[in-house]
């Protein structure tokens, strides 16, 4: 009857063990499974910040010759002392892109649309890209007039851009004076920051007080209103494109630290399991060692 016991009980602890070792067997394989998804992230992460740092290198050049026309324009309102007229209906434009995975770039454009639209809740709008539009739209989707997508997958050049100004300004039913262009402004490779600039008709810019120590024409004035919409607008587009690929590589930089940290974490979750499962077996066999 003891010897009966004792094998019982034997065979009871040798259940369980196999048990626990089955439980360990299995916690292992997910951790590992998962250890091996998060690498393959990592790896993926890595290479899109590679990708957006060559991006944002290229869109940077495209930038700086964008910012030296759109600054001559600028500079041109300004000692012209070009102000808003009062009563001035104005018409926001959104200018953002249809690309994602660069944080909270899009967010921001958004926000500061809606705060606008909070204190001008009759304004028409024109969407630059499907990001903001998603957003925008859930609370003012009457106030959108025109949405243009496939916009951000490359550098916005000067004909795109003159295409987008020729639909605005063709279109008789927007009924605007002034626009008022919202865009993210580059400020370094890790910084950005949500501006926006005017953009006046040319009856106010002839009417300005410093306008008449230009010289100019008659017949070129409207050329002058389309040609200073377009050249803003393009601004705004280059320069939102050279925040939107900073902001991407930094976002990517993050994802692969934080793939990093998780990495290490989980092979040291796996390894202080595998080292469990190793002392349990050593134990078993000692136990039977002895026993014999």
């Amino acid at each position: 009857m003891l010897a009966r016991s004792a094998i019982a009980t034997r065979t009871a602890v040798s259940a369980l063990n196999v048990a626990g070792q089955t439980r360990n067997m299995a916690t292992l394989k997910e951790i590992q499974n998962r250890l091996k998804s998060v690498t393959n992230i990592s790896k993926i992460t890595a290479s899109m910040k590679m990708i957006a740092s060559t991006k944002t290198t290229r869109a940077q050049r495209a930038m700086n010759v964008a910012r030296n026309y759109g600054k001559v324009s600028d500079d041109f309102v300004k000692q012209a002392e070009v102000k808003r007229a009062e009563g001035a209906k104005e018409l926001l434009i959104t200018v953002s892109s249809d690309k994602g995975l660069c944080g909270g770039i899009h967010s921001s454009l958004s926000r500061t649309s809606r705060r606008y639209l909070g204190a001008n809740k009759d304004a028409p709008v024109v969407i630059l890209g499907d990001k903001a539009k998603v957003q925008v739209q859930r609370a003012y989707p009457g106030n959108i007039r025109y949405s243009f997508s496939q916009i951000g997958s490359s550098i916005p050049t000067f004909d795109e851009t003159s295409a987008i100004a020729s639909v605005i300004l063709s279109d008789k039913s927007i009924e605007f004076d002034n626009a008022k262009l919202v865009y993210n402004k580059f400020v370094s490779a890790i910084a950005f920051e949500t501006d926006s600039m005017e953009c006046y008709p040319v009856r106010q810019i002839v009417e300005a007080p410093n306008f008449n120590a230009y010289e100019y024409q008659e017949d070129i004035l409207e050329n002058l209103d389309e040609f200073l919409f377009t050249n803003n607008l393009h601004w705004a587009l280059v320069e939102g494109h050279a925040a939107e690929m900073a902001a991407k590589r930094t976002a990517m930089e993050n994802a692969t630290k934080n793939a990093g940290d998780m990495i290490n974490r989980l092979t040291l979750q796996y390894n202080r399991g595998r080292q469990a499962v190793i002392t349990n077996e050593l134990i078993d066999i000692i136990t039977g060692a002895s026993a014999l």
